[in-house]
């Protein structure tokens, strides 16, 4: 990567980070830069977007950013999304064909991680959409729910 594109990733990141939608979408239109373009620490600026913000997923989901990208711990925006509880920015990721049935590197699903968490609104969006007898590494034997 060149410092330019990292300078790029870096303005993207900060901007999906801190829910500057302007910002976002001139850099978006104005440099051409790719929505997938890593920041210094190596995610997307959809990775790092705030939660909740989904007119900001929506401007990168837009202009092509992947929404089954996952970080080293296998955890893709979707599961970020479940785990905070934002209905709204899940129903956009996948919209956009983020998998629902895509695991972390412990074997979970997004609908594992608002189980886990409580959030039953993104849970009964997830329901239908999940493979429901997956299992993770830390149920083994137990499918879900």
């Amino acid at each position: 990567m060149t410092k330019g594109e990292m300078k790029a990733g870096d303005a993207l990141s900060m901007a999906a980070a801190t829910g500057n939608a302007a910002r976002l979408k001139q850099l978006l239109d104005g440099t051409g830069v790719h929505p997938d373009t890593l920041n210094e620490f190596g995610f997307t600026a959809l990775q790092g977007m705030m939660m909740g913000h989904d007119m900001i997923a929506n401007l990168l989901l837009e202009k092509g950013a992947n929404p089954n990208v996952q970080d080293h711990h296998g955890v893709a925006p979707v599961h970020d999304a479940a785990r905070t509880g934002f209905l709204d920015t899940v129903e956009v990721l996948v919209e956009y064909g983020a998998s629902v049935n895509i695991p972390d590197k412990s074997g979970a699903l997004p609908i594992h991680i608002a189980i886990q968490e409580g959030h039953w609104n993104v849970v009964e969006f997830l329901a239908p959409l999940s493979e429901l007898k997956h299992t993770n590494d830390s149920s083994s034997q137990t499918s879900w729910p």
